[in-house]
């Protein structure tokens, strides 16, 4: 048995990269995952797998722009698990740009996933956590949470917005037996790349991305 053996864990973004990955290790130590991501489809494949190797999983469609949605994923957690110990908020997104190509819709939609999705986890999350009397909030952000580069400016600002807020949280739930947790991965095998559209930054990132953790 392992310290997170029956534990009910939420995983945002876990279609691929950190969040597959994450939900990988956490059933095979003995959790109840619960995965949600926009493809359907990559989630059922992994919580296949996930269950051929004897774990515990729960799969819901999930958009995490969408406060409704990251509230249904909270409660299925606890319906079929009856508690909820940790949220991963993992989802993001990363089309890198120079600001003068003005891709204005590229900004919005990662201000939308990466900072409005990580506080829709925490809206969904908090009230269950502080009745329940505890909690975790795993906050996925990025060394782009300390440093800005050319093209990464919007998605840096997000990922210092995820900081910010991480902090922010920590400091308001000290007392709820709650705690609150920041992980800011450096350049990780993942999709992240794949969503750039700037023909410049996607061919930096080819460079800058050629060495890479394993998810």
């Amino acid at each position: 048995m392992t310290a997170l053996e029956g534990k009910s864990i939420l995983i945002t973004g876990a279609s691929s990269g950190i969040g597959e990955a994450t939900a990988s290790l956490l059933a095979l130590e003995g959790a109840h995952v619960v995965i949600g991501a926009r493809r359907i489809e990559k989630l059922e494949t992994l919580a296949s797998t996930i269950r051929k190797e004897g774990g515990s999983v729960a799969v819901q469609q999930l958009d995490v722009t969408e406060l409704q949605q990251m509230q249904s994923i909270v409660e299925l957690a606890i319906n079929q698990f009856g508690r909820l110990d940790a949220i991963v908020n993992n989802a993001g997104i990363m089309p890198l740009s120079p600001l003068g190509a003005l891709k204005i819709e590229e900004w919005n939609r990662m201000i939308d996933v990466n900072i409005r999705g990580v506080l829709h986890g925490i809206a969904a999350g908090l009230p269950v956590m502080k009745e329940q009397g505890f909690g975790q909030f795993v906050n996925v952000a990025s060394i782009g949470a300390y440093e800005v580069s050319p093209t990464a400016a919007i998605y840096c600002a997000t990922k210092y917005a995820v900081r910010a807020i991480t902090d922010g949280l920590r400091q308001e739930v000290a007392g709820h037996n709650i705690r609150v947790s920041l992980v800011s991965p450096g350049v990780t095998e993942s999709e992240l790349a794949e969503t750039i559209t700037d023909k410049e930054a996607k061919e930096f990132m080819k460079e800058y991305r050629r060495i890479a953790l394993p998810a």
